[in-house]
C-alpha cells in the first residue's frame, strides 16, 4: 500500500460578497424592444472594439492607456457607458488569462500521466492511487503519439502567456463552433444568428454611490420605472429629459427585494444588466450590488450543535445528522436531482436541492453543514482515464463549483455556516468502518451514506474510524482507554457498561431465568476461584492434640 498523503485541515467557507437578483421585463411595447436592441448593438460593437484593443496590448497595458481607451469610447457613447465597458473588458481580459493558466496546468498534468504510463511495462495493471500501463501495443503507441501533441500544445500555451496573449471570443467559443453544426444543435442559420448577436450585445452599467437611485445610466426608481441613458448617436430615440428612454413597464424584484429597495432609496450603487433570452423571446434585468462580508464563526461555535455531513454524487446529496461526539442520529437523508437539459435547468435542480437540505438542517436545529472541498480538475484528465468515458463524464458533470457557491450564499443567508474538509479517504473509510454497523435488519446503509458520516467526524475533528486498535494484551493497563468517540470531560467516559442480569438466550428473557443474577450457578468455563463459596476443613485430631 502507498503513502497515505496528508489530510488538510477543515475551516469555514467565507460568504458571498454580492448579491444578483433577476425579473422579468413584463409589457414591453415593439417600440422598447426596438431601442433596446439598437443600444446592445451599438454599445456591442465598441465592446468588441475595446477589447480588441485591451487584448492587443497584452503585458504592457496600464493606467494611461486604460484611460486612453475610455477617451476614445466617450465620443461614441457617454463617459458612464465608456466607463462600464471598459471596466467589462479588463474582467474579461482578466478571466481568460486565469482561464489560460488552468489550461497549461491541465496540460502538464496530462503530459506527467502520459509520459509515467509509457514507461510502464503494456498490460501492467495499476493501482487505486496510479494508473497502469496501456492495455495494448497499439494503444500504447496512439498515447505516445498524444505525447508529442500535448507537448506541441503546451509550448504554444506557454509562449502565449509569456508574451500576454489571449484568445476571448464575445458571445462564447460554443455558440460560435455551433454555426458548423445547426442540424446538430436543432438550429437554422436565422435563429442561430440571432442568439450569436444577442449574446454580443452590451446593456450593463455598474452603480455609482450618491447619485440617483444608486445608478445614473439604467436607473431603476423605487415604484419600478426602469430608464435608460441613451447613447449620443442615439440621442434622439429620448422620450425623457436628458437624452433618457424610459420604458413602459414597472419591474419588482421578488427575491431579496427589500435590501434591494432599501439600496435605492438610500443612493446607494447598484448595477444593472439588460437582456434578451433569445429561446424563450423574454426580456429580463439583472440588479447586483457589494454586501459586506459575513464574520466568519469560529468552527467550534458552528459545531456546538453538532453537524450535518453531506456527500455530493452525480444525482443526488447524501446527509446525515451527526451529534457533538460524532454519532450518527436519526436516519440518513437524501435530496435528489437530475443534472440532465440546459444549463438553466441544472442550476435550479441544484438549487431546489440544496433549499431542501438547509430546510431540513433548520429543523434539525443544526449550525453548520459540513461538505468536501471537491476539485475535479486532475482527475478529468483522459490520459489518466482515457477509455473510461463514461467515468470521465461522470465526474465532468458533477457540479462542484456551482454547488460550492450556491451552498454558500443560500447557506448565510439561513444563519447556517459551511465547513470544507478535506476529500482524501472519506468515502473508502466510511464504507469500511460505518457502512456495516449502521446497516440494520429495516435499513440498507450505502456506501454514499456510510461517507457522510466520514465527512461529518472528519469537520468535527474526530477520527474517521469508530474506536482506536485494542491495547497490547501485555500492556492493558498501561495502553489507556480504547474508545475515542466522547471527550475527556464526558462524565462517565472511563466506567463499565451497566449490567443487565440474566441469561443471553432468545427462549428466557433477560432476567428471569432459574440462576437469574447468580453467575456462579451457571458453571462458566474459565470461572475465578474468587467468587466461589470456601470453607477450610478441619484439622485432623493428631494435630489438634499437639
Amino acid at each position: 500500500m502507498g503513502e497515505l498523503r496528508s489530510i488538510a485541515a477543515s475551516f469555514v467557507a467565507s460568504g458571498p460578497s454580492g448579491v444578483a437578483v433577476r425579473t422579468r421585463l413584463k409589457g414591453l411595447t415593439l417600440g422598447d424592444e426596438e431601442v433596446l436592441r439598437l443600444v446592445g448593438a451599438h454599445l456591442g460593437s465598441l465592446a468588441s472594439r475595446d477589447l480588441k484593443a485591451r487584448c492587443r496590448d497584452g503585458l504592457e497595458h496600464s493606467g494611461e492607456a486604460w484611460a486612453v481607451r475610455k477617451r476614445e469610447l466617450t465620443p461614441a457613447s457617454s463617459s458612464r457607458w465608456a466607463g462600464s465597458i471598459t471596466k467589462a473588458t479588463h474582467d474579461q481580459w482578466a478571466l481568460a488569462r486565469r482561464c489560460q493558466l488552468v489550461y497549461v496546468q491541465n496540460l502538464e498534468a496530462g503530459i506527467h500521466t502520459n509520459e509515467d504510463r509509457l514507461a510502464l511495462p503494456v498490460g501492467q495493471k495499476g493501482t487505486k492511487t496510479a494508473p497502469g500501463g496501456y492495455r495494448s501495443q497499439r494503444e500504447w503507441h496512439a498515447k505516445s503519439r498524444r505525447l508529442h501533441v500535448l507537448e506541441d500544445r503546451l509550448t504554444a500555451a506557454r509562449a502565449d502567456r509569456e508574451a500576454g496573449v489571449v484568445r476571448v471570443v464575445r458571445g462564447g467559443k460554443q455558440l460560435a463552433r455551433t454555426r458548423h453544426h445547426l442540424e446538430a444543435a436543432q438550429l437554422t442559420e436565422s435563429a442561430w444568428r440571432g442568439r450569436w448577436e444577442a449574446e454580443r450585445w452590451f446593456c450593463q452599467a455598474d452603480g455609482e454611490s450618491g447619485k440617483r437611485y444608486g445608478n445614473e445610466t439604467i436607473r431603476v426608481s423605487p415604484d419600478g420605472e426602469v430608464s435608460i441613458k441613451l447613447p449620443t448617436p442615439l440621442a434622439h430615440l429620448a422620450n425623457a429629459a436628458h437624452g433618457r428612454y424610459v420604458l413602459a413597464c414597472r419591474v419588482t424584484f421578488a427575491h431579496r427585494g427589500g435590501e434591494w429597495a432599501d439600496r435605492v432609496v438610500a443612493n446607494r450603487a447598484i448595477a444593472y444588466r439588460i437582456h434578451l433570452d433569445t429561446r424563450r423571446g423574454r426580456w429580463y434585468v439583472t440588479a447586483s450590488w457589494q454586501i459586506p462580508p459575513t464574520p466568519t464563526l469560529p468552527i467550534e461555535a458552528a459545531l456546538a450543535h453538532g453537524v450535518i455531513g453531506v456527500d455530493m454524487n452525480a444525482d443526488h446529496l447524501a446527509a446525515w445528522r451527526l451529534d457533538t461526539h460524532g454519532n450518527p442520529m436519526g436516519a440518513p437523508r437524501r435530496f435528489s436531482y437530475d443534472l440532465t437539459g440546459t444549463a438553466v435547468h441544472r442550476d435550479a435542480q441544484v438549487r431546489h436541492a440544496l433549499t431542501r437540505l438547509l430546510h431540513w438542517a433548520r429543523t434539525c436545529g443544526v449550525k453548520a453543514v459540513a461538505v468536501e472541498d471537491l476539485d475535479f480538475a486532475a482527475e478529468k484528465t483522459r490520459e489518466k482515464h482515457g477509455h473510461r468515458k463514461r467515468f470521465r463524464r461522470l465526474i465532468s458533470g458533477m457540479p462542484t463549483g456551482r454547488l460550492r457557491a450556491r451552498l454558500t450564499s443560500m447557506a448565510d443567508a439561513t444563519g447556517i455556516a459551511v465547513i470544507a474538509v478535506d476529500p482524501a479517504y472519506t468515502s473508502r473509510w466510511g464504507a469500511q468502518h460505518w457502512q456495516k454497523p449502521l446497516t440494520t435488519t429495516t435499513r440498507k446503509t450505502t456506501r454514499h451514506d456510510a461517507a457522510t458520516v466520514a465527512i461529518g467526524r472528519r469537520a468535527q475533528g474526530h477520527p474517521i474510524r469508530r474506536r482506536t486498535a485494542p491495547p497490547p494484551h501485555d500492556r492493558s493497563d498501561r495502553a489507556g482507554h480504547r474508545t475515542v468517540q466522547a471527550g475527556t470531560v464526558v462524565p462517565g467516559r472511563e466506567g463499565t457498561r451497566p449490567r443487565i442480569p440474566g441469561p443471553r438466550t432468545r427462549s428466557v428473557g433477560a432476567g428471569r431465568g432459574a440462576n437469574a443474577g447468580n453467575q456462579n450457578a451457571q458453571h462458566r468455563p474459565g470461572r475465578s476461584a474468587e467468587h466461589e463459596t470456601w470453607q477450610q476443613d478441619s484439622l485432623p485430631l493428631s494435630l489438634q492434640e499437639r
